[in-house]
C-alpha cells in the first residue's frame, strides 16, 4: 500500500495529526494502523467478571483507538507546566497557545465546557501557604475533566469523523519494523494482532510513530536497531494511594486535582503527584508482557466514596546503565509474583509498622477497596528502598497540606509505573535523525498525558501542512 502519511498507533498524537490535516484542508492520503479494535468495539469483560481476565492478544483498555485515553480518568490539563517536556523542545507559548487551540477542539467534540481548578482563588493561595511550609510545591493547572464514559464518546466521534473524511483507519495490525534505508524512513512492516493472516507494507514519505506508553519498549529497540538518535529517559515508580473522600473534600472542591511536587530527603529525588480522581475508581491495567499495573478511573455521573491518585519517584540513569524501561518492569514483574499476578494493596499503617496487610484488615477498614480482586500483602518486599523511603517521607509531607492522606488506613497499591520511550532526538518541527520519521506522544519520551500528547500532534499536522 502506497500514502502520503502513515501514522502508527491511533492514540491521541496519532488522532490530532491526522485531525488538523484535515482541518487545514489536507489532500493527503492517511493511514492510521492500530493493533487494537475501533473504539466501539473495545469492551473489558471485568465489568461482568469482576476480576481481570487477562485479555489477549492485548488488552482492550489500554488498547485500540484513542489508546488508554478512551477508558481513563480523560482529563485535559490546561498548562504548559503539565504534561512532560514538549515546552523545552518547541517553547512555552507556543505550547500554551496550541493548548487553547486543542482544547477548543475537544469542546467541538462535546467535551464539557466546565473548567475545574479555578474557581476559588484565595482557598487556592491556602493551599499552596500549606505545600510551600510543607517543603512542596503546588503546580497551578485548570482541568477539564471529560470523565471516563464521556471521553469514549468524544474520540467515539472522533474516530467517525476521521474515517468520513477519508482517513483509513487499519486496526487489528502490529507495526513489526519500520523501512529504513540510507536514514530515510521510506515505510512499515506490519503483520496481524492476532498473529493469522498475512502482513503487509505500507510506503510513505513521512511516518509517525506515536504508540503510547504501551509501546514504548519497542519504540527503544527500534531506536538501537536503525540508529535513531535517542538518550536514556525518565522511569516513574511508584504507588496509587486512595484515601476517603471526606479526607479530600476541601483539595478535590478548590483544586479537583492536587498537583504536588516534592523532593524529599534523603535522595532529593522529584516526586509527585498525578492523575487524582475524586470519586475515582482504582482500575487495573496489562501489558502485553502480561505486566500488570495499577491505575485510577474517573467517571463523571458514577462515583465512589474514595479518591484516589498516583503518587511517582522519577529515576534517571546515567552511563553505564541504558535500560530504565526494563528496571521498571522488573520492579513491577516482582510485586506481581507477590501478588499471583495481580495488584498488590497495602494499608500505610502496616508500612510503618513493617507488617503486611491482611484481606480481613481491609474488610473492616474506613478505607474499602475499590479494585476488589487487589491482593492484600506486602508492598515493600518488591518496591526499591530509594522509591520506598521517597513515597513514605513525602506522603508525611502532604499530610501537612491534607490532614489524613497519611493516615494508617490509606490504602497504596502497587504498580503504578509510567514507562517513557528514551528521548527521541527531534527538532523543533518534529524531525528526527532519520529522515521521514517523526515520533510523537508519550511514546517520543516528550509528552505525559492526554493534552499534550494531543497539542504535539496537532503541531505535527500543522508542519505536515505546510508541505503542501
Amino acid at each position: 500500500m502506497n500514502c502520503d502519511l502513515c501514522i502508527i498507533g491511533a492514540g491521541p498524537a496519532g488522532i490530532f495529526t491526522a485531525l488538523e490535516l484535515i482541518r487545514r484542508g489536507s489532500k493527503k492520503k492517511i493511514v492510521i494502523v492500530e493493533k487494537g479494535r475501533a473504539i466501539e468495539d473495545r469492551k473489558c469483560p471485568k465489568n461482568v467478571t469482576h476480576a481481570c481476565v487477562g485479555c489477549k492478544p492485548y488488552c482492550h483498555i489500554t488498547t485500540g483507538f484513542s489508546g488508554a485515553g478512551a477508558f481513563s480518568d480523560g482529563k485535559l490539563s490546561l498548562s504548559y507546566e503539565v504534561g512532560g517536556d514538549l515546552p523545552e523542545l518547541v517553547g512555552e507559548d507556543l505550547i500554551q497557545e496550541t493548548i487553547a487551540y486543542t482544547d477548543k477542539i475537544y469542546l467541538e467534540f462535546g467535551a464539557d465546557e466546565k473548567i475545574e481548578g479555578v474557581g476559588d482563588p484565595e482557598k487556592i493561595k491556602e493551599i499552596r501557604l500549606k505545600a510551600i511550609r510543607a517543603g512542596l510545591k503546588l503546580v497551578d493547572c485548570p482541568i477539564r475533566h471529560l470523565g471516563t464514559e464521556h471521553a469514549q464518546e468524544i474520540y467515539l466521534a472522533i474516530e467517525h469523523y476521521l474515517a468520513d473524511h477519508g482517513v483509513e483507519l487499519l486496526f487489528g495490525y502490529n507495526c513489526a519494523n519500520l523501512i529504513i534505508e540510507n536514514e530515510v524512513c521510506t515505510g512499515v512492516e506490519l503483520i496481524p494482532s492476532a498473529g493469522v493472516g498475512a502482513g503487509m507494507q505500507i510506503f510513505a514519505p513521512h511516518t509517525v510513530v506515536a504508540t503510547g506508553r504501551r509501546g514504548a519498549d519497542w519504540l527503544e529497540k527500534l531506536c538501537e536497531e536503525h540508529h535513531i538518535a535517542h538518550q536514556p529517559g525518565t522511569v516513574d515508580i511508584g504507588v496509587r494511594v486512595e484515601v476517603r473522600n471526606e479526607v479530600m473534600e476541601e483539595v478535590n472542591r478548590v483544586l479537583y486535582e492536587s498537583k504536588l511536587i516534592g523532593y524529599p530527603l534523603p535522595f532529593k529525588n522529584k516526586v509527585r503527584t498525578f492523575c487524582q480522581n475524586p470519586g475515582g475508581i482504582v482500575s487495573q491495567e496489562n501489558y502485553d508482557n502480561d505486566l500488570a499495573v495499577v491505575n485510577g478511573h474517573s467517571y463523571k455521573d458514577r462515583k465512589s466514596q474514595n479518591t484516589n491518585l498516583a503518587i511517582l519517584c522519577s529515576h534517571n540513569f546515567t552511563e553505564p546503565f541504558n535500560q530504565p524501561i526494563e528496571y521498571a518492569q522488573k520492579v513491577g514483574e516482582l510485586t506481581n509474583m507477590l501478588a499471583n499476578g495481580h495488584i498488590l494493596v497495602q494499608r500505610f499503617g502496616d508500612i510503618l509498622d513493617g507488617k503486611r496487610t491482611w484481606a480481613k484488615e481491609l474488610s473492616r477498614s474506613n478505607v474499602r477497596p475499590t479494585l476488589p480482586d487487589a491482593v492484600a500483602g506486602d508492598i515493600t518486599a518488591a518496591m526499591p528502598y530509594r522509591s520506598m523511603v521517597n513515597i513514605i517521607n513525602f506522603m508525611q509531607a502532604v499530610e501537612q497540606v491534607v490532614p489524613g492522606f497519611a493516615g494508617r488506613e490509606t490504602l497504596l497499591y502497587s504498580p503504578e509505573l509510567k514507562f517513557y520511550s528514551n528521548r527521541v532526538r527531534m527538532d523543533r518541527d518534529l524531525n528526527t535523525s532519520v529522515r521521514g520519521l517523526h515520533c510523537l506522544g508519550d511514546s517520543s519520551g516528550w509528552t505525559r498525558g492526554l493534552m499534550m500528547a494531543s497539542v504535539m500532534g496537532v503541531l505535527m499536522g500543522q508542519k505536515l501542512a505546510v508541505e503542501e
